[in-house]
């Protein structure tokens, strides 16, 4: 088992690549806090992840509120003793709306989940990880954090600005064996589209000109091997690095 007895908590753990990274840790393993903002697919990982002989918690957190991020590192720290591994995987969409359009609300609420989320995260992790000189920050963030046109301008801002991020931290704390490393997946069936509710047309058409050369969709298991791959000891030696899981898409 590449995580025994290690301690991971995971963001937006109730469905799509969250699900199938808490999933994939606890089979490996890994003593697995699933937080999500909705507490019955959250309770139904951790059920899934009992029946299978795994170890789990369910902790509901909306990862905009910095009290519901304490509480969740908290938990895992009365719960486990420790915390070994954070994935921040918790995200939403924007609307495809451009920055003509956008309003300070959608702004401020995409960022909020983000980036405000990952950052206030992390910060509540490092001191325990700088005690204990390790841990692992994984950061989902998405081919809009590298590229411009994927999504609106508050998602592809939100992204960048994550991805930015974990390079600052890598390097920054590196010192202390801590590792943060990112995932920019392209397509992947998830249920992330949910978060998108009446797309601006102008954004829409300007993100999707690029799908055709979309070789084809992954799926959430596959993104989850890679967040296990950086998870483990497997991946000691890489730090501040954004690992592309596109299926080729941005390699036109």
């Amino acid at each position: 088992m590449k995580l025994k007895d290690k301690v991971a908590i995971v963001t937006g753990a109730g469905s799509g690549m969250g699900k199938s990274i808490a999933l994939l840790y606890a089979k490996e393993g890994a003593k697995v806090v699933a937080s999500d903002i909705n507490p019955e697919t959250t309770q139904a990982v951790v059920k899934e992840i009992e029946e299978a002989g795994g170890q789990a918690l369910a902790v509901v957190a909306n990862v905009a509120k910095e009290e519901d991020i304490q509480n969740l590192v908290d938990t895992a720290v009365d719960e486990y003793g420790t915390v070994d591994i954070l994935v921040n995987n918790a995200g939403i969409m924007d609307n495809f709306v451009p920055a003509a359009n956008v309003t300070d609300e959608l702004w401020e609420r995409v960022m909020a989940i983000n980036t405000t989320g990952v950052m206030r995260a992390t910060r509540k992790v490092l001191p325990i990880f700088q005690e204990k000189k390790s841990g692992v920050i994984i950061n989902n963030a998405s081919i809009g954090g590298l590229y411009g046109s994927r999504a609106g301008a508050a998602y592809t801002a939100s992204k960048h600005a994550a991805i930015g991020l974990t390079k600052n931290v890598a390097f920054q704390y590196a010192e202390y064996g801590i590792r943060c490393n990112a995932i920019a997946p392209g397509g992947v069936e998830t249920n992330i589209g949910s978060t998108i509710d009446n797309p601006d047309p102008f954004g829409m058409k300007k993100a999707m000109s690029g799908a055709e050369f979309n070789p084809k969709n992954g799926n959430p298991e596959e993104i989850a091997t890679i967040a296990l791959f950086l998870g483990s000891d497997d991946s000691n030696f890489v730090n501040g690095v954004v690992i592309t899981a596109d299926g080729g898409w941005t390699a036109y």
